[in-house]
């Protein structure tokens, strides 16, 4: 891999925020990731769900007695699949029509983008790197539901209209953000990989997976951007290390001795010139978010940076190729437990850059 930043332990942020206000939440993160901003999902607006949020655009979606789904069975759904591949195959052939496109996020949908955007256009220089992200057509395609409850993951037409949709997505947030000349990062954000293995997605295979995530990955390569997956809890770390992204994100704080089972594809993917990200940062229970300093975590970071070196691997390669993160999103904490993970994020990186 030919990478256009070097991590060097920045920190970086997942991108929910418990805020009602959009222009609030770009300042937030400003303060505490200048380096590397992120546009903030704010969960507190319903279509600013991990799904809601993605579905506007895809073909045939119903809103009827307060569910929304996409239905297969009605008059106009063979015509609405067509007219969204044609859609498709014309924004591949002329990416710059994506802005205002069906694969745009909308008005009501993309507040955060256009709000980083905005504090993007006051910089007098613009940052490393600036980062959006893209609900995982794993977490989307089994979320998604047809007439009968169905998850259209399991419709292979409506799956690759899923995943095609979220690449598309990820080309646009490319665009739209790499407009002050620095590069992008587009995290694909696949929680429901936790599952992987059993018996809610037993029916999927690791092949299906890889499949769907190298097509979202290939898409954000072909605009110039990283790629990287983020799942907040354990999975199949071998699937996540081989699925062709640049960064690989994982919760350290509480799974990395699972995470570090997987040594050999570790090594290879930092051999490659991956990047990991440590989610070292607590987010999931307020005791811990309260309880950690930044001494505490630095130590444990020193622990488990060890065990990555014991792999065969240079201490200085492995910091020069990873962020800092929190585990998770903030968005389902109060704001003064999510600012403490926020400003834990930044200082812990900056004590841990004070290696390099």
């Amino acid at each position: 891999m030919s990478q256009p930043i070097q991590p060097d332990c920045l920190p970086l942020l997942i991108g929910s925020m418990p805020l009602d206000d959009h222009a609030a939440a770009s300042r937030l993160v400003m303060q505490h990731t200048p380096a590397i901003p992120v546009w903030a999902q704010l969960p507190v607006f319903p279509e600013e769900g991990m799904v809601p949020q993605f579905l506007p655009g895809m073909p045939a979606v119903v809103e009827k007695n307060g569910k929304t789904y996409i239905d297969t069975a009605c008059e106009t759904f063979d015509a609405d699949l067509l007219a969204f591949f044609e859609d498709y195959m014309a924004a591949v052939a002329s990416p710059e029509q994506l802005p205002g496109s069906r694969f745009a996020l909308t008005e009501a949908t993309g507040k955060g983008v256009a709000a980083l955007v905005d504090t993007l256009a006051g910089l007098k220089m613009p940052p490393t790197a600036v980062k959006g992200q893209v609900t995982g057509p794993i977490t989307f395609g089994t979320g998604v539901k047809d007439q009968d409850g169905r998850a259209i993951f399991y419709n292979e037409t409506l799956r690759d209209a899923a995943v095609k949709h979220l690449a598309l997505n990820a080309r646009w947030q490319i665009r739209t953000l790499g407009r002050p000349g620095c590069p992008v990062i587009i995290f694909i954000d696949e929680p429901a990989l936790a599952g992987f293995g059993s018996s809610e997605l037993i029916s999927i295979s690791k092949d299906e997976i890889q499949v769907c995530l190298k097509e979202v990955a290939e898409a954000i390569h072909a605009d110039g951007g990283l790629a990287g997956i983020h799942v907040c809890a354990n999975t199949d770390w071998s699937l996540v290390l081989e699925s062709g992204v640049d960064i690989v994100n994982f919760d350290a704080y509480a799974y990395f001795d699972r995470f570090i089972l997987y040594g050999s594809q570790i090594r290879d993917f930092l051999a490659a010139g991956g990047f990991l990200a440590w989610g070292i940062v607590p987010t999931l229970k307020p005791e811990e978010i309260e309880r950690e300093t930044v001494e505490s975590l630095f130590a444990a970071m020193q622990a488990r940076l060890t065990q990555v070196e014991a792999l065969g691997i240079d201490r200085r390669a492995i910091l020069r190729q990873s962020f800092i993160t929190p585990s998770c999103g903030v968005g389902s904490l109060s704001l003064d437990l999510a600012r403490r993970v926020l400003a834990l994020t930044r200082d812990l990186s900056a004590k841990i850059r004070e290696e390099l």
